[in-house]
């Protein structure tokens, strides 16, 4: 089995729809070749192997969902540009949640020559930069945006959340508190 314009981008684009539809953990290579008409071994002149193809599919989910916060904050600043950036991060995991999954693992190639087009960091720290935060604390602001988002969504997609009040309230809530919380920083200096 052989498929002629088979190239890196996509295997991984392919892997990258399986991981949303079975799950970024039973992501493999025959899977991925299997959905291509190929034979496992062919895709070893695409991609590094297995490992190889997890990086890159959280590579491509770090640059789509930073590409996906970035148009959501364009044109607004401050509590509006977090308010959508925030709504946005949720809508992107619920959409692709093999991805979503695949970048949270992110961190352990941070010593790798990882290219971003989108790094989802940079443009949640534009955003919070609307509050006026301290440089000095803006790691600290960012890491508590990243895992109050992430711990909700978290949560949300596992069916965490299993009483019947509406679940959009509560994380319209969460985004509202660190509304205040980041004005409050950037008062208290």
């Amino acid at each position: 089995m052989s498929r002629a314009g088979l190239t890196p981008a996509l295997v991984v684009q392919e892997a990258a729809r399986l991981s949303d539809e079975r799950g970024f953990d039973s992501l493999s290579l025959a899977m991925v070749a299997a959905r291509l008409g190929v034979a496992t071994p062919s895709l070893y002149k695409h991609v590094d192997g297995l490992p190889g193809l997890r990086r890159e599919v959280a590579l491509l989910g770090v640059n789509d969902i930073g590409a996906c916060l970035q148009r959501a904050a364009v044109g607004r600043s401050g509590p509006d540009a977090l308010r959508a950036t925030a709504d946005a991060y949720r809508r992107y995991a619920h959409a692709h949640p093999g991805r979503y999954a695949a970048l949270q693992q992110m961190p352990r190639w941070a010593g790798a020559e990882v290219e971003l087009s989108h790094d989802p960091v940079t443009v949640l720290a534009a955003v919070l930069r609307g509050f006026d935060i301290p440089e000095e604390r803006m790691v600290h602001a960012i890491r508590a945006l990243r895992s109050g988002l992430h711990g909700f969504v978290d949560l949300e997609m596992r069916g965490g959340f299993g009483l019947p009040e509406d679940v959009n309230e509560s994380y319209a809530l969460v985004v509202e508190g660190f509304v205040r919380v980041f004005r409050s920083w950037s008062a208290s200096g």
